[in-house]
């Protein structure tokens, strides 16, 4: 009997040891830092990774990451994004109105906690630091941005001026026992309606250009097309004219020729004339000679040796 009763106050005295075994110990990882808070107030930091002791039922353990954080500036406050008054004239965003120097951003950070003391101290949880953190941000990069050109902050000075935001974010995060990291803009745009009306604009100078270098276009190819037909026109004239004087001289060359040749042999000059007038003359067609048959054109007929009387036309 007595050893059964023993048996059963050692299982408890077992369970309670084990109990407040349990709830003395706790491990830090490696990529966690703790807090230890007796009845709500701090009593350790602990930074390094290992076994660690509380009192048990006293002791509270809040762990913390020693990761890089984010933080979503449009998620904690605007979802379409933040609206950032730049330095811009209306008229250099091709758009009037005071409203049209506005532009959207969203930003994102990077951070660390390296004070869980004044961390947990000051904003209490990620949760919180992450809503402080956006406010400060937020200010910071309407105070930046606030005082340059779209031009400066989508193309000629971001990084300086992500730089200069990274800056005043992270002096405002120490008194969260945050170190910032880096400091980013997503995107930066036009809000909507700007976008349309910039588009709206930017589509009418496009058009307005084209159409002028259309205009120039077709009045140079009318230039050209000009000065192709009066070369043209100066090109035809000069091949008829080499052609007519070509012409002529191959009319004058046959010409001597045929003298020529008529000065060795009259009578076959005679015969030769006479064969092609009778190819000329007698070819099948509608039309009618009527000539006598002793005229001198049918001399060869009737005797091929004749001789073309004197004064006869040959």
């Amino acid at each position: 009997m007595k050893t059964g009763i023993f048996g059963t106050f050692g299982l408890v005295a077992l369970a309670v040891i084990a109990f407040i075994a349990w709830n003395t110990c706790f491990i830090v990882g490696q990529t966690e830092q703790a807090l230890v808070l007796r009845f709500g107030q701090v009593v350790d930091v602990i930074t390094k990774p290992g076994l660690n002791f509380k009192l048990p039922l006293v002791d509270n353990v809040v762990k913390l990451d020693k990761l890089i954080l984010d933080v979503d500036v449009p998620g904690s406050t605007r979802p379409q994004g933040e609206e950032v008054i730049t330095a811009d004239e209306p008229a250099q965003l091709g758009v009037s109105g005071e409203e049209r120097k506005r532009l959207v951003v969203d930003a994102f950070a990077r951070y660390r906690i390296a004070d869980p003391l004044r961390f947990y101290q000051s904003v209490g949880s990620v949760v919180g630091a992450q809503s402080r953190l956006s406010v400060v941000i937020i200010s910071s990069v309407r105070r930046v941005l606030g005082g340059v050109r779209l031009s400066d902050i989508v193309r000629e000075k971001r990084e300086q001026l992500m730089s200069e935001i990274k800056k005043q974010v992270d002096d405002e995060a120490k008194n969260f026992g945050i170190d910032v990291i880096d400091v980013r803009l997503r995107r930066a745009d036009l809000p909507p309606a700007t976008s349309e009306s910039v588009f709206n604009s930017m589509k009418a100078q496009f058009k307005q250009q084209a159409t002028d270098i259309r205009s120039r276009g077709e009045q140079r190819a009318q230039e050209l097309r000009a000065d192709a037909d009066r070369r043209a026109t100066i090109i035809r004239a000069e091949a008829q004219q080499k052609a007519d004087e070509t012409r002529g001289e191959g009319d004058a060359e046959r010409n001597r020729i045929f003298a020529e040749a008529y000065s060795k042999d009259p009578d076959f000059f005679a015969f030769y004339r006479s064969m092609q007038a009778y190819e000329t003359g007698l070819k099948t067609g509608d039309t009618r000679m009527i000539l006598s048959p002793d005229s001198p054109f049918f001399k060869y007929f009737a005797d091929p040796a004749a001789k073309a009387p004197a004064g006869a036309p040959r």
